[in-house]
């Protein structure tokens, strides 16, 4: 088992932490020694090339001590490995730069969803440390996560230690899987996810486009715009007497959603946000036999949002009620 390597494995080495920490320079290599356990001697070496290596010595003997390398130990050599790991981690959380990933790709991926999202990833199991969640910071839904797997996971008859990223892309998944580096997701539902492996086969830029698809998909919110023509129904004098007024029903809002009133001609912009505060009124007089009371919460201008603006985030036009996109409900929200 190669322990200095899965130590050392996440993060880029500090050279000057290695001098801070007491290793001394010698030609093109930095060495540490240390007696531990009163009989026995660490000594670590680390290249400018950030490779690790560690031997231990019997101090009784003078021989190099091995056998707390052999797998599924038990007994006195597993006691001298759980001391070596310790002193190497010790090592390791000192002088490491930290990098929440092991490939250079994967922790690109996670700043760029860092500086575009404000979410960092999260490490939830024990049991799979390296295993980060990235979760929509406000309805706390999975959107990403990055695991290190075997090959043999996703691509068979083939082994190794890789980083794949899961997004969720639903009907965009049939076409994703053309792609090279893109494969049926590793332990989620294969209709809805996809796996993509963080090797460099896709480009910075083409997996956060895969990431927003992901990210939109799971922020979707309770949140809808209907039209109203202002010529049949005079809402804006309505709503100078009134904050609460009654309108029919055809969607499946729920009290507490937020419902954005879209005039049409002349005016051709959103002028309103509601929130519902009751739903599914049996109404005979509605054409859909029920209604809902809708709340004023905020006035726009009539040139804050446009058509010309709404089309930015997908709205081609507004003929019937339907819901917003997670974008859009952040500009009219905020």
């Amino acid at each position: 088992m190669n322990i200095e390597k899965d130590i050392f494995k996440r993060g880029k080495i500090d050279f000057r932490k290695l001098l801070d920490y007491g290793f001394v320079r010698n030609e093109n290599n930095y060495i540490y020694q240390k007696e531990f356990m009163k009989n026995f001697l660490a000594c670590v070496t680390v290249d400018l090339n950030e490779c690790v290596k560690g031997k231990v010595y019997d101090l009784k003997t003078g021989d190099e001590y091995t056998n707390f390398r052999i797998e599924d130990l038990i007994g006195f050599a597993s006691i001298v490995r759980d001391k070596y790991i310790t002193f190497l981690k010790d090592i390791a959380n000192y002088v490491l730069l930290p990098e929440c990933f092991l490939l250079e790709q994967s922790n690109r991926i996670a700043n760029l969803i860092l500086e575009k999202y404000q979410v960092q990833p999260e490490f939830l199991w024990e049991k799979d440390p390296h295993f980060g969640v990235f979760r929509n910071i406000y309805n706390q839904k999975w959107f990403g996560i990055i695991m290190n797997v075997d090959k043999s996971k996703i691509m068979p008859n083939l082994s190794g230690e890789i980083e794949i990223l899961n997004l969720k892309l639903d009907d965009k998944v049939g076409e994703s899987l053309k792609r090279r580096g893109i494969y049926p997701a590793y332990h989620m539902n294969k209709k809805s996810w996809v796996s993509i492996v963080l090797d460099d086969s896709l480009s910075d830029e083409e997996i956060m486009a895969y990431v927003q698809v992901s990210y939109s998909l799971v922020s979707q919110v309770q949140a809808w715009i209907i039209p109203a023509n202002p010529l049949v129904y005079d809402i804006i004098r309505e709503f100078k007497h009134t904050d609460v007024i009654r309108w029919h029903q055809n969607v499946h809002v729920k009290v507490g959603d937020y419902v954005y009133i879209y005039l049409t001609k002349p005016y051709q912009a959103i002028l309103f946000e509601c929130l519902v505060i009751e739903a599914d009124i049996v109404d005979m007089n509605s054409c859909t036999g029920k209604s809902m009371k809708l709340q004023l919460k905020k006035c726009y201008d009539k040139n804050d949002f446009k058509m010309d603006k709404l089309k930015k985030y997908g709205l081609k036009s507004v003929r019937s009620a339907r819901r917003i996109s997670y974008e859009l409900y952040l500009v009219l929200h905020s």
